[in-house]
């Protein structure tokens, strides 16, 4: 399995079809279904399907998509970070999601700072958006910490998010 990147704290590598337990228990989050979306993923057949036709497809398409996030020191997984290209979008989006014990550690601005760096470098962007609900407080905060500056609203997937960009 491929490692994207790696911070103090964090190890950040490709998905594979063995990570689906963990899939089913963070799409299956609360705060996942209230922030991002409901994938309807419910079982170990779901995430793999989820995983064969999202992130692993992706990275055979664009060379990069969302992975998953694990504490170095035990190897735990707590969550995904990622860049995606999604057709509603004309440049890379960064998405990002933890466990809500994870919260508040600053791990989620870590992983994203370092993702940014890393698809910045290895895959040639010079700009990346990212989308977030407005009443997302904490989402909307990091992504102004880690540099992405405001670019109003937009609608996407049915509901209207805050519009954020980043500029190399």
């Amino acid at each position: 399995m491929k490692i994207v990147c790696e911070t103090k704290r964090l190890i950040i590598r490709h998905f594979n079809l063995s990570d689906a337990e963990f899939i089913v228990q963070l799409l299956n989050d609360k705060s996942f279904i209230r922030y991002i979306a409901d994938k309807n993923i419910r079982n170990i057949a779901d995430a793999k399907k989820y995983l064969t036709n999202g992130p692993i497809s992706s990275y055979q398409r664009y060379g990069f998509g969302l992975n998953l996030v694990l504490l170095k020191e035990t190897k735990v997984p707590i969550g995904m970070c990622g860049l995606l290209k999604r057709d509603e979008l004309d440049c890379p989006d960064v998405g990002y999601a933890l466990l809500p014990e994870y919260w508040g550690k600053a791990y989620a601005s870590e992983a994203v700072d370092s993702v940014l760096k890393e698809g910045i470098v290895n895959h040639s962007l010079n700009r990346v958006l990212a989308v977030t609900l407005p009443d997302n407080l904490a989402s909307n905060n990091l992504l102004k910490r880690v540099g992405f500056t405001s670019k109003g609203t937009m609608e996407l997937y049915g509901s209207l998010n805050e519009l954020y960009e980043y500029w190399v």
